[in-house]
């Protein structure tokens, strides 16, 4: 007698528990790249800035509770079945979907710098789940005190993080601006040191030339060669240290950092305290270029390493100077600056240029080779 038994391949089936996550995570990782390029959502209704934030807020912690229900599941034995399974992959899939419509209901008229953000907030959770998840795969099912997913914890953090996001444009701005100043510092801060444990001339140097570079402390090698340069006290190995005329060129590199420095305090004080929540473009423009001024500063910090090519030390420092002034004259000529003529900047600008000349003074042999 025939069988009426339907073929097997007739059968829905799912994929096993930890096949189904690989796929969600591979969901994840495609969603990301439409996250940072995607376009804010168009919408008629005014936009509500409390709404937006109170709803933002409410779907982290949606991600966070889910990321908590996941972890759960999967961090014992037996698994959850393919039906559960499906079921959790589902939820995860809704709350990171929710978290990336708010954020694209954010419209581009609250400023760029605010935007930009929100956008890393969220790109930050979805990698942070993402992450959650590829370690529940590959790590075996043990209690919820397994070491690996404890660690894991990325995706809480970053929930955590939404509601000490900046609320507008002005606060988006200041927190941008203060974090260049702490790297543009920490460089400068470096460099100093740099200068101390590496020159085996400081204690050569004079007066002037040891309050330019710090306390001029002078460090020994505890290699000592024989032959008359070690006898006198100098290196035998010009590669890693400066000769007299990388130090000198040091000294006006050093206050370009100083000055770089000083520029974008006085750029951050100005936004403070004269800055409008409504000028969002010019802000986002001041944003825009005092960002490009911390990475030109390392460009020249590790330039001035020995060995040191005195003319990559002049390209680098031409286009730091050339940010700095850009980013002078953009805040002379916004509404942070209601008084144009105000001293700060024309002093700052002459700082630069006194800097930058010097440096082409110390280099120009090397463009006459």
């Amino acid at each position: 007698m025939a069988s009426t038994a339907a073929p097997a391949s007739a059968v829905p089936t799912l994929a096993q528990p930890l096949e189904q996550l690989r796929h969600l995570v591979e969901e994840l990782r495609l969603l990301m790249p439409r996250v940072r390029v995607g376009e804010a959502q168009e919408n008629t209704e005014e936009f509500n800035r409390e709404t937006f934030w109170k709803r933002l807020n409410e779907a982290a912690v949606k991600v966070s509770r889910e990321a908590t229900t996941l972890t759960v599941a999967f961090s014992r034995l037996p698994l959850p079945s393919p039906q559960e399974t499906q079921r959790f992959c589902e939820q995860v899939r809704v709350a990171i979907e929710g978290i990336i419509a708010v954020y694209f209901s954010l419209p581009k008229d609250q400023g760029i710098t605010l935007r930009k953000l929100v956008r890393g907030a969220t790109l930050d959770i979805v990698d942070g789940m993402a992450q959650l998840m590829e370690v529940l795969i590959i790590t075996p099912a043990q209690s919820p005190e397994n070491k690996d997913l404890i660690s894991c914890n990325t995706v809480w953090i970053a929930c955590q993080q939404v509601p000490r996001i900046p609320r507008d444009n002005k606060a988006a701005a200041l927190f941008m601006l203060t974090k260049s100043v702490n790297f543009v510092k920490d460089a400068y801060e470096e460099m100093e040191q740099a200068v101390e444990e590496c020159d085996p001339y400081s204690g050569l140097l004079n007066d002037s030339e040891e309050d330019s570079f710090g306390n001029g402390h002078r460090v020994d090698s505890d290699d000592h060669n024989d032959g008359e340069e070690d006898a006198l006290g100098f290196p035998s190995n010009q590669d890693i240290y400066w000769s007299e005329e990388d130090q000198e060129l040091i000294i006006p590199c050093l206050a370009l950092v100083k000055a770089s420095k000083a520029s974008l305090k006085k750029i951050r004080i100005s936004v403070a305290e004269n800055g409008k929540k409504d000028q969002v473009a010019q802000l986002d423009d001041i944003v825009d270029i005092s960002d490009e001024i911390s990475p030109s500063v390392d460009d020249l910090a590790l330039s001035i390493y020995p060995p040191m090519c005195h003319l990559t030390v002049r390209i680098n420092s031409a286009k730091l100077v050339s940010v700095l002034k850009k980013a002078l004259e953009i805040t002379k000529a916004s509404h942070v600056t209601p008084q144009p003529e105000d001293s700060w900047i024309p002093l700052l600008i002459n700082a630069v240029d006194h800097c930058m000349n010097r440096i082409k003074e110390l280099t120009q042999s090397e463009l006459e080779l």
